[in-house]
């Protein structure tokens, strides 16, 4: 890895995702034949690997283990092209770790393990002050993709912080059980919120039958910019600054993988843009990218 200045940070959750997944619909309680595999994930590594095939080069601010699981989490993460040189390694806690099961009929149950990232706290923010990546006086000020792993509290100092302040945050959360730790970003200036619909949901504390109505709903709320998904129907973009909802459909196609498809979303939106696109047609491309992830081709 050359000592180049990253295009984008990646902070947040990079673990192992553990994934079994069945070709059979199934339920509570299913025992089926499938296929497990140990993959480099974790919402802020999806992101930065999909960024990373666009053209990209990101750098991962999270915490991992000094263990077997973050050694060969780091090479494989240095194999695909990701900087790691910023990322913290913890001497007492364990790399963290996801598990998911998946059927024909999508997400069947999740764990998300990611109590190490928590524990840390603010010690992954130490390259954004130290002078590796900015000072207060001088705060990095390029894009960031900001992961809701992160506790509310560190979430809540990234809001108010000067290291932040000329920062392009974009942010989406872990899980829709994790959503309301996004509150007090939702009005930051400069932040972009990608959300699906039952994460808007949350955020809204009411039930919404559209992505586009559930993007007009977080502008009302005080929101800067929002991206609302809503599976294979219609999503929507809403910005408070620029001709307030649009919205554009996906397209069909058969879904044989569901995690890691938002992140998919998301880097490949901020790429779009990165490269001058339009708001229609940067949706238009991450709509794209997701459906192609979710049908089983890499994101490009």
């Amino acid at each position: 890895m050359t000592e180049t200045r990253p295009d984008i940070l990646c902070i947040g959750s990079v673990l192992w995702d553990i994934i079994g997944r069945a070709s059979l619909h199934m339920r509570a309680g299913a025992d089926v034949p499938g296929r497990i595999e140990r993959l480099p994930g974790g919402v802020a590594m999806n992101i930065a690997m999909t960024l990373r095939r666009f053209g990209l080069k990101p750098a991962v601010l999270t915490a991992l283990g000094r263990d077997s699981q973050g050694e060969d989490l780091i090479r494989a993460a240095e194999v695909l092209g990701i900087d790691c040189r910023y990322l913290y390694r913890s001497d007492d806690l364990p790399t963290d770790r996801y598990m998911a099961i998946e059927g024909a009929n999508g997400l069947i149950a999740a764990i998300a393990d990611a109590h190490s990232l928590e524990a840390a706290g603010d010690k992954i923010l130490a390259p954004l002050s130290d002078g590796r990546l900015g000072t207060e006086d001088a705060p990095w000020d390029g894009p960031v993709a900001l992961d809701g792993n992160l506790t509310e509290a560190l979430l809540s100092q990234i809001a108010s912080s000067p290291l932040f302040a000329k920062s392009d945050l974009r942010v989406a959360p872990a899980s829709p059980g994790k959503a309301e730790r996004l509150m007090p970003l939702l009005a930051h200036p400069s932040a972009t919120l990608y959300v699906n619909l039952e994460e808007a949901g949350i955020l809204c504390q009411r039930s919404f039958e559209s992505a586009e109505t559930a993007a007009e709903t977080l502008l009302a709320r005080g929101a800067h910019r929002v991206l609302v998904t809503d599976g294979g129907k219609a999503a929507a973009d809403g910005c408070a600054t620029a001709g307030g909802v649009i919205s554009a459909a996906p397209p069909p196609v058969l879904v044989t993988r569901v995690t890691g498809a938002g992140d998919t979303f998301m880097a490949a939106h901020l790429v779009a843009e990165r490269q001058g696109g339009t708001r229609a047609e940067a949706l238009d491309r991450a709509l794209l990218a997701a459906a192609r992830y979710v049908s089983g081709e890499l994101a490009t």
